[in-house]
């Protein structure tokens, strides 16, 4: 299987890339924690990217390319993958093409993880973390005994900025408009599979294998 899951933040397909990863046996390759292995293992372009992340820029199209094929070239990847989160734009998803050609490699398919943005704002602005420990909780999904207040350690509760509604809608915004044409340009290559992210985790979990295992 070579995947690649799309979705906004709070869409859940990290977790869904994490666990069937393992199912089948391919790793998961999310950008961020490619990112940190390629500067810990100092890397001439993970140099180069800790340099860039340093001075709080993004980092650049050709590195990140870059950082793909060094992990797809790695032994792991050679049987398959799911790339998680990436690409991100039409000049990223067009240098991969190139990137997969060169390794003899094709995609078997693109899920984009379909979720209102309702549910993604309650995913998001819920989360409450410890100001003491850093303890993360969830006011939904993972709540901690007494409202305010961390299991751990009695520390008060608050809500980064990050988390807060007007920030997250326009990450979402952000997201939307960056990957929208991306979603058109998988889909006229006949490769896009949209799957509703909303339900239980092993629901959705069985439609991605279900749809992965007829491609």
């Amino acid at each position: 299987m070579r995947l690649i899951f799309l979705g906004p933040p709070g869409a859940g397909k990290g977790t869904q890339a994490r666990e069937l990863a393992r199912e089948w046996g391919v790793p998961q390759i999310a950008t961020g924690e490619m990112l940190r292995e390629a500067v810990a293992a100092d890397t001439p372009l993970g140099r180069e990217a800790k340099r860039i992340m340093e001075t709080g820029a993004l980092v650049p199209d050709d590195v990140m390319i870059g950082l793909i094929a060094e992990r797809l070239r790695q032994p792991d990847a050679a049987g398959g993958f799911i790339l998680d989160g990436f690409p991100r734009t039409i000049a990223q998803a067009e240098a991969l093409e190139r990137l997969l050609k060169d390794l003899g490699q094709k995609l078997d398919g693109v899920f984009y993880f379909d979720v209102s943005e309702a549910e993604l704002l309650r995913r998001l602005t819920g989360r409450r973390l410890c100001r003491q420990c850093q303890t993360a909780f969830h006011v939904v999904s993972a709540p901690p005994r007494q409202p305010g207040i961390c299991d751990r350690c009695g520390g008060e509760l608050y809500q980064r900025e990050d988390d807060s509604e007007a920030t997250v809608r326009n990450r979402l915004q952000v997201y939307e408009r960056q990957t929208s044409p991306l979603r058109d340009y998988y889909r006229h290559r006949n490769l896009l599979i949209t799957v509703r992210g909303e339900g239980s985790i092993e629901t959705i979990r069985a439609d991605i294998r279900r749809a992965a295992e007829a491609r």
